[in-house]
């Protein structure tokens, strides 16, 4: 195999143990708000049936799933959002769910997009959805505990862009004509966060609708006000705590799918993060669509990638760069058992701790310990064994201190509290 052989695909990704803690601390943020919302966890599978997966988001976005036919000779896809499979799971355990359902899921995702800055053909997916309320209250309950998974993390500036599903259609549909219907003209509106103002008429131009067509829907659409719906909504999530300055109606606000119903929104997060960094809203008859009950549904789905990426340009994660707060030393194979008990009792108090893997100089299992950021090493010989003592080297210091095995796990601790992680 050649070293070209061994590489990432392109748009997929290694994580190296630094970058995994990192991922690994956000998530654990964004989960602990979720959980005090009220969410429940869900897991779906890594591959649909692909008439599961397409037809669901409008053809631009059906040509980036991964499908493919597998052994058995299924058109199978791997999952573009989690939104979808869901619906379907939604759809299938119907029976054994509550009325009123709230979930959150965490997987990844595929999308055969061009791979740039904060944007993979694999990357997580972080989604929480309310199921069988189509009650006002639910969309703003989705938006308040979006801006508190942001707030968790530690993002000073999130801004909860926001708009209606069925105003925009209604403002842009007498607009339609052959070969561009009202779905296209919203599809090349959700591009304004992308492309200049004057590139997206021009493509309304190229679609059909002429230029002044094309400037009278842009115009349509930028004076559009805000739905009742839409007001109420607005309300409730700032009564439930979602700042003022965090709600901002936006009504060129398109998100292209054309599974969306209703209230549809963005998360901005100004200069830590480029374009957006979640988003969602609802849609009621996706559920429907799959085969089971009618069931209205409203969501979203946090773009992972870039809110981990931005919370470390940001310095909202803190720089746990190791695994292990001790190494073990072991200096012969006479005193291989009473180091071993050593780190079983270090473990059984919540310490983490490495075992070095074999007999070796002690000079490089320092070094084993210094390249892991390691700040403590346990040594055991004979000596210790007879006094009933363990010698700890404070491995950032140069200290080293014996001290009583019933001693052992209270100077590791006061050790490594005495010194920044």
């Amino acid at each position: 195999m050649s070293r070209d052989d061994l590489r990432t695909l392109k748009g997929f990704r290694d994580f190296l143990p630094a970058e995994k803690r990192a991922r690994d601390h956000v998530r654990g943020r964004i989960v602990e708000a979720f959980r005090r919302y009220g969410f429940e966890p869900v897991q779906t599978p890594t591959l649909e049936l692909a008439s599961v997966i397409l037809g669901k988001y409008g053809e631009e976005a059906d040509r980036l799933v991964y499908s493919f036919e597998d052994r058995g000779g299924r058109r199978v896809a791997l999952p573009y959002d989690q939104t979808v499979p869901t619906a379907r799971l939604l759809a299938q355990h119907a029976n054994a769910l509550p009325r009123f359902f709230r979930r959150y899921s965490i997987a990844s995702v595929f999308r055969a997009d061009k791979p740039q800055r904060g944007r993979y053909r694999e990357f997580t997916q972080c989604d929480i959805d309310i199921y069988g309320s189509a009650s006002s209250l639910a969309d703003a309950e989705i938006l308040a505990c979006t801006h508190a998974a942001f707030k968790s993390v530690g993002f000073d500036r999130v801004e909860l862009r926001i708009n209606d599903r069925q105003t925009l259609i209604q403002t842009l549909e007498p607009f339609a004509v052959d070969g561009c219907d009202v779905y296209s003209i919203i599809q090349t509106i959700d591009k304004l966060d992308k492309m200049s103002r004057d590139a997206v008429l021009g493509e309304l131009d190229k679609k059909g609708l002429g230029e002044a067509r094309a400037v009278e829907a842009m115009a349509a659409i930028e004076s559009a006000k805000p739905s009742e719906n839409l007001a109420e909504i607005m309300s409730a999530a700032s009564n439930l705590g979602v700042t003022e300055d965090a709600l901002c109606y936006a009504p060129t606000l398109a998100r292209g799918l054309d599974y969306y119903t209703g209230m549809i929104f963005e998360v901005h997060l100004g200069d830590a993060c480029a374009g957006s960094a979640a988003g969602g809203g609802r849609y009621d008859n996706l559920i429907g669509g799959l085969g089971g009950p009618d069931t209205p549904a409203v969501g979203v789905g946090f773009g992972f990638d870039r809110i981990v990426e931005a919370a470390q340009a940001s310095g909202l994660v803190p720089g746990v760069d190791r695994g292990a707060d001790v190494l073990v030393t072991q200096l012969d194979a006479a005193t291989l058992a009473e180091a071993l008990q050593a780190a079983g009792e270090l473990r059984g108090q919540g310490i983490a701790v490495e075992v070095y893997p074999q007999t070796d100089k002690l000079g490089k299992q320092f070094k084993l310990a210094d390249a892991k950021k390691i700040p403590l090493a346990l040594m055991l010989g004979s000596d210790e064994v007879k006094a009933g003592e363990v010698t700890v080297k404070d491995l950032r210091s140069g200290d080293q201190h014996k001290v009583a095995r019933g001693d052992l796990s209270g100077t590791v601790n006061r050790l490594l509290a005495d010194a920044p992680a």
